[in-house]
């Protein structure tokens, strides 16, 4: 069996930095990381001979340009993004910066003839939910944010470079995904992170705004199947659990299994971003993963016993 070239943007971001451990257990997989450091972490990287980390900007056509050509991949999963509700919101023109690196990307893959890119989208581009459960094609695409926008574009890109220039591609709408890596500007490692500490956990609002919530194994499993399996070929699946909790739920469930003597304590609504459900139809992912996603308090136990949870 040949090598496998895999390029992963974002790569030293949760999601990101996950997929790269899973992938570069298979020794047939080369792995070049690119990543900003914007949000990324480089302790996240896997220190391992068949993986590169390499810092730039998937923005910066000369430096991703000299990527691509330097090392000719055969795939590519564009994870790269500014993410985060509140930097989303603060940053709005950064993160429209984002379909730079889009087109970057998409021309370099089509010009060094990458076999498939993978795109990390979101469950953000269904805005406030008209249907629940979310699903890949009948629900309509509500969005309004920036951040929700430029997923929203980037899938009609592929979608385009696929019809011109018959680039195979694959989208994956994650929903909340949670574990170990995860920094703490999202709501599941915030909670954890002040549980362990016996610290007031804040909510916004009354706690009453729904979400699902996916363990990162999970997820990774799902793409990293989807990858090997030639699966979901051009195409999109959601990527999450459809087990609905309450916020507050949340932050119950998070104060009992880590033992915790924290109060919960809520504050002023958030005035945009903050969705008030969410849910995806998860039939297709669970085909991909072939088993039973594992259970929130399993998962939140699996984070809470990892020492090396804490960045």
């Amino acid at each position: 069996m040949g090598k496998r070239k895999i390029l992963i943007t974002g790569g030293a971001g949760f999601i990101g930095s996950s997929l790269a451990h899973k992938l570069s257990e298979d020794k047939t997989n080369v792995i070049t990381i690119v990543d900003n450091l914007l949000t990324g972490d480089v302790t996240r990287i896997p220190k391992l001979d068949n993986v590169t980390f390499i810092k730039g900007d998937v923005n910066d056509n000369q430096v991703i340009s000299s990527i691509f050509y330097g090392n000719s991949f055969d795939y590519v999963f564009h994870y790269a993004a500014v993410v985060g509700v509140k930097r989303t919101i603060e940053n709005p023109i950064m993160v429209l910066d984002d379909l730079k690196g889009m087109r970057n990307v998409l021309d370099l893959c089509k010009n060094t003839s990458v076999k498939r890119i993978f795109f990390s989208s979101s469950s953000e581009v269904y805005g406030e939910p008209v249907e629940l459960p979310q699903h890949e094609y009948t629900t309509p695409l509500n969005s309004r944010l920036p951040y929700a926008i430029v997923k929203n574009v980037g899938e009609a890109f592929l979608k385009s470079y696929k019809q011109e220039y018959d680039l195979d591609y694959t989208i994956f709408r994650f929903f909340n995904t949670y574990g170990p890596l995860q920094s703490k500007d999202f709501v599941v490692s915030k909670f954890i992170a002040a549980a362990m500490k016996n610290e007031d956990i804040t909510i916004y609002g009354d706690g009453s705004q729904t979400r699902t919530f996916c363990f990162v194994d999970d997820n990774i499993q799902a793409c990293v199947n989807a990858f090997m399996k030639d699966e979901v070929m051009n195409d999109v699946v959601n990527i999450g659990s459809d087990k609905i909790y309450t916020v507050l739920e949340l932050a119950e469930v998070i104060i009992k299994v880590a033992n915790s003597t924290s109060k919960i304590v809520h504050l002023p609504p958030l005035e945009e971003g903050d969705m008030t459900r969410r849910q995806p139809d998860t039939g297709k992912m669970l085909q991909l993963l072939g088993k039973e996603p594992l259970s929130l308090e399993e998962g939140l136990k699996k984070v809470i016993d990892n020492p090396s949870y804490f960045l």
